[in-house]
């Protein structure tokens, strides 16, 4: 999700009532469904498809854990492969079903990603885990996702893991945007460790590369690659949703030339960590 991006009145729904649950609410307001589908929004589906068809062969099976709408289970069950996919909130399960075609071979279950104990040990080839972790404010919580996800994936299998950056949230979010007072008013920025807070508080998680890293010291697992998956076009969403195809397709050039400069990486408002699960001793 595009996190202050969001509050721009075009992906937003009419207001329903509100259930309480902030996270179940931001997601009935918001119009998940179309949220890679903009110039610059595609940017961060191309690169993301771009690693996952590295490693993906025919035959594998796959599971994405938290797939909101279906744009990647959707994608990839539409190229023969067999997805099952899990999804907390019962809105995007709809959008998700209405989406399906007759000749796809995916299912969807209500499910959390911190407990996957419907399914067995080591029963997938790629395991996604493409928005959990943009929600899950606690540690604890947060290793258990990675380690509920890596349990579940074969070994020698692959595990994708997509985060949401503290620091193109600071710079854009509030300073580019001008909302330096709005924030401290309302509680949305520490100003001594510059964290930050999407309203309301509890629904976004904002990392730093230094927190990843440490989350999966101790799992099973080897890092492959750690990247930008946005890289600078959210900062400049404006001028890329203008370009011409010709001038758009360089940029696309550019970002997959430099998408895993770790110099650079920091700047993207999204990463992907790809894991590659170790054969158990």
């Amino acid at each position: 999700m595009r996190l202050f991006d969001l509050i721009k009145k075009k992906l937003f729904k009419k207001q329903p009532v509100k259930t309480g649950d902030h996270l179940v609410d931001f997601y009935n307001r918001i119009d998940e469904d179309s949220r890679l589908l903009s110039k610059h929004g595609q940017i961060e589906f191309l690169t993301t498809v771009k690693y996952i068809e590295k490693y993906l062969k025919d035959g594998m099976k796959i599971i994405e854990i938290g797939a909101a709408t279906g744009r990647y289970s959707h994608y990839f069950a539409q190229k023969g492969f067999e997805v099952d996919a899990v999804e907390l909130i019962e809105h995007n399960i709809e959008i998700f079903k209405a989406k399906t075609m007759p000749d796809e071979k995916v299912t969807i279950r209500q499910g959390n990603a911190v407990n996957l104990s419907e399914y067995p040990d080591e029963s997938y080839d790629v395991t996604l885990l493409l928005g959990p972790m943009y929600h899950l404010y606690t540690v604890e919580k947060q290793k258990k996702a990675l380690s509920e996800a890596i349990r579940i994936t074969k070994p020698d299998g692959y595990v994708f893991v997509a985060y949401c950056m503290v620091d193109p949230s600071v710079l854009t979010g509030i300073f580019k945007n001008n909302k330096v007072q709005y924030s401290i008013e309302n509680g949305l920025i520490n100003t001594e460790s510059f964290e930050i807070y999407f309203p309301p508080h509890g629904v976004f998680k904002l990392y730093t590369r230094d927190e990843i890293f440490e989350l999966t010291e101790e799992l099973n697992a080897e890092r492959l690659h750690f990247l930008a998956t946005d890289g600078y076009a959210l900062h400049m969403s404006e001028v890329i949703d203008k370009m011409d195809a010709e001038t758009y397709e360089l940029y696309l050039k550019y970002h997959f030339k430099t998408c895993e400069r770790q110099d650079l990486v920091g700047i993207s408002h999204h990463t992907l960590d790809v894991l590659r699960k170790e054969q158990t001793l």
